[in-house]
C-alpha cells in the first residue's frame, strides 16, 4: 500500500502543477482507462489504451481548460485499488463558462505504475459548460 500512497500523492502533485512530463510516467505502457461522457462533442472523454493516449488526453484537457480549484475529500486504499473522492470548478476557455462537478477516481497500481483509470464526474454539466447553445 505505501507504494500505492507514492503513485497517488505524485500524480496529485503532477496533476495540480500541470507536470505532463511527470504525470504520464506514472502510467503503464498499456493502460485501461474510462472517463464516460458525450465524446462526440469532447474529445478528451472516452476510452484510452496506452501511455501516449493518457499523454494525449491531459493535452487536450489542458489546452482546453483552467483549473480554479479543487479539492480532495477521500483517498481510499484496498490493495493495488484506489479510490480518490472530490470537487473541482473548472473554466472551460472556449465558452469562458464555469463548472463544478464531484468527482471520483479509481486507479489500480501495479508494480508501481497505474494501469487501470476510471473518472467519474458530472459529466452533463461538463458537457453543457462546452456547448456553445
Amino acid at each position: 500500500m505505501s507504494k500505492s500512497k507514492a503513485i497517488v500523492n505524485d500524480f496529485l502533485n503532477h496533476l495540480r502543477t500541470r507536470d505532463l512530463k511527470n504525470l504520464v510516467s506514472l502510467f503503464a505502457n498499456d493502460v485501461k482507462w474510462e472517463i464516460p461522457g458525450n465524446t462526440k462533442e469532447i474529445k478528451w472523454l472516452g476510452i484510452r489504451k496506452s501511455k501516449s493516449d493518457v499523454e494525449d488526453f491531459f493535452t487536450m484537457l489542458w489546452k482546453a481548460t483552467e483549473p480554479v480549484a479543487a479539492e480532495i475529500h477521500k483517498i481510499l486504499f484496498d490493495g493495488n485499488d484506489v479510490v480518490i473522492k472530490g470537487v473541482f470548478t473548472t473554466k472551460m476557455l472556449e465558452t469562458e463558462r464555469v463548472v463544478t462537478s464531484v468527482f471520483f477516481i479509481h486507479f489500480v497500481v501495479i508494480e508501481g505504475k497505474i494501469t487501470e483509470y476510471t473518472l467519474l464526474e458530472d459529466s452533463y454539466a461538463v458537457s453543457q459548460s462546452l456547448l456553445n447553445n
